[in-house]
């Protein structure tokens, strides 16, 4: 039997680019997927759109929710995958190969927990320009000390450890993320494999958008490290720096 993979879709007023994020999904060569949709009570169209892909879809919910972390915990309780991974709304896979090549990643390494690669973000216009690649390299607990972490969007985690280690903290809201990924990956020290390709392309948002929520993000990911242990004021200086010299060399 081939291995499930889950992967979940959450979304709000998102009907400009929900379409691409599920035929991105929907369009993987690979044959076992359980797609989740989870919508937050969408007003703008976005569950018209969902609509058109309800046969190819295995699990649906469009209810009010407590914000983005809340609409994917509610994914990973209706996830019966083997795998777990995310598709956000204004996301797409970087070709119909990804899903294949993280199977095969697991499959040929049976004691990884979890998979992660590289990203690019693109630009939010037609033209989809490249502004800045993402790449994870190598994973050491080191280099979570000062403030490394993989690219969300590509980690892929066996759904057992969910099962095993929690879903998302909703007492960050913003930033949660974070959270997740250094309980899992330096907490509880999950094997994590490098698979170096491009998992995803991820579009950028309004700079008047991502400027008001820089200064939020910074303020919980000081709180978060310090949560677990790790310095924060070093972890989050040097994150900001990975993220500006990434951004340069592109």
């Amino acid at each position: 039997m081939t291995m499930k993979v889950s992967i979940i879709t959450i979304c709000y007023n998102r009907s400009a680019t929900i379409a691409k994020a599920i035929e991105s999904v929907l369009n993987q060569d690979y044959p076992n997927i359980e797609y989740i949709v989870i919508d937050g009570n969408s007003t703008d169209g976005t569950q018209a759109v969902i609509a058109k892909y309800s046969s190819r879809i295995a699990q649906y919910i469009s209810e009010p929710d407590q914000g983005m972390y809340d609409a994917l915990n509610k994914g990973l309780q209706l996830a019966t995958g083997d795998v777990v991974g995310l598709m956000h709304s204004d996301d797409e896979f970087y070709d119909t190969g990804v899903v294949s090549k993280i199977v095969a990643t697991f499959m040929n390494t049976p004691d990884t927990d979890g998979v992660y690669g590289d990203g690019v973000y693109i630009s939010n216009d037609t033209a989809a320009k490249v502004v800045r690649n993402r790449i994870g390299g190598a994973f050491s607990l080191d280099k979570i000390k000062k403030g490394w972490l993989p690219l969300h969007p590509t980690v892929y985690l066996k759904k057992s450890l969910i099962d095993k280690y929690g879903a998302y903290n909703l007492d960050f809201k913003i930033a949660s993320d974070t959270e997740f990924l250094l309980r899992y990956l330096f907490k509880y020290k999950i094997k994590m494999f490098y698979l170096q390709q491009y998992i995803v392309k991820m579009r950028m948002g309004g700079l008047s958008t991502s400027y008001a929520r820089a200064f939020e993000v910074l303020k919980e990911d000081y709180a978060i490290y310090k949560f677990h242990n790790v310095n924060p004021i070093r972890a989050v200086f040097q994150k900001k720096l990975q993220a500006l010299s990434q951004y340069l060399k592109k």
